[in-house]
């Protein structure tokens, strides 16, 4: 396994991308309306990816080994859809919940984010789960440092989750990111402290828990990509590309748009 460190040079790219797919989803936010098609918020985000950033969608017929290429630009999951959900041309409803997720390679760099989205007005239930999901993240965020280890990434939203009754995916995790779209290492979303990989200054890694509202198990549909609960209860996701620093963290995904940062946060 080769964790790949980001010099001055590499971090500077990273930035720039990873603010560059804030700015996509920040584009997209007022789309996200009754009615629209997932095709639509494709066709605007791969638009304002090539003509306004000049840059390029990473998932646009990407193709890991096993899957057919990936046939448009960002995922859109929705309701009991965990993750890498396809765009089509069904309307969003009025309390659907989606996660948007993005990733734009800029000067050969990735920045990976996802965020969800209320489609109008949704339940009490529905709008729990997208908040603490967010939180969960952050919580897993607050715990990089040089020194640290994954384990204690994990152990963090997987507690703060489960003590909140909500399940953790564990089939995906998050990875490090870079010159290319996955790289090592995996960052698992459970765990316990102390354990795995530990972390040094320099890593770029993507923090993105999956939390269902009722159990954890999953399952592949038959498009080859998009991935449910089984139980169809509601799932959702949110992530940020993350820096580790010498006395912490930077979070590289955030722009004027960003959903607020939890009060709990403190300056990294």
């Amino acid at each position: 396994m080769t964790i790949t460190y980001k010099d001055a040079e590499g971090i500077a790219g990273m930035r720039v991308a990873g603010r560059l797919a804030s700015e996509l989803l920040d584009y997209l936010t007022p789309f996200v309306q009754p009615g629209i098609t997932t095709n639509e918020l494709d066709r605007l985000a791969d638009a304002y990816t090539t003509t306004v950033q000049g840059a390029i969608s990473a998932p646009l017929n990407y193709a890991p080994s096993g899957h057919n290429p990936y046939p448009k630009a960002i995922c859109t999951s929705i309701n009991h859809q965990v993750c890498h959900g396809i765009p089509n041309d069904k309307p969003l409803k009025r309390g659907d919940i989606v996660n948007v997720d993005v990733t734009v390679i800029k000067d050969g760099w990735h920045g990976d984010s996802s965020r969800m989205f209320i489609v109008g007005e949704t339940s009490v239930a529905a709008r729990r789960l997208c908040a603490l999901t967010h939180e969960a993240m952050w919580r897993g965020i607050v715990k990089v440092r040089a020194g640290a280890f994954l384990g204690d990434i994990g152990h963090a939203i997987q507690q703060f989750a489960e003590g909140q009754g909500l399940s953790v995916v564990r089939e995906f995790c998050g990875h490090g990111i870079g010159r290319k779209f996955h790289e090592e290492p995996q960052v698992l979303h459970y765990g316990r402290p102390g354990t795995l990989d530990q972390l040094k200054a320099g890593m770029t890694i993507t923090i993105e828990p999956m939390l269902n509202a009722g159990r954890r198990d999953v399952k592949e549909m038959g498009d080859g990509w998009t991935i449910v609960t089984k139980d169809r209860s509601l799932s959702a996701q949110w992530e940020h590309t993350v820096l580790v620093t010498e006395t912490g963290y930077e979070v590289l995904t955030l722009s004027t748009g960003s959903p607020p940062i939890p009060a709990f946060v403190k300056p990294a």
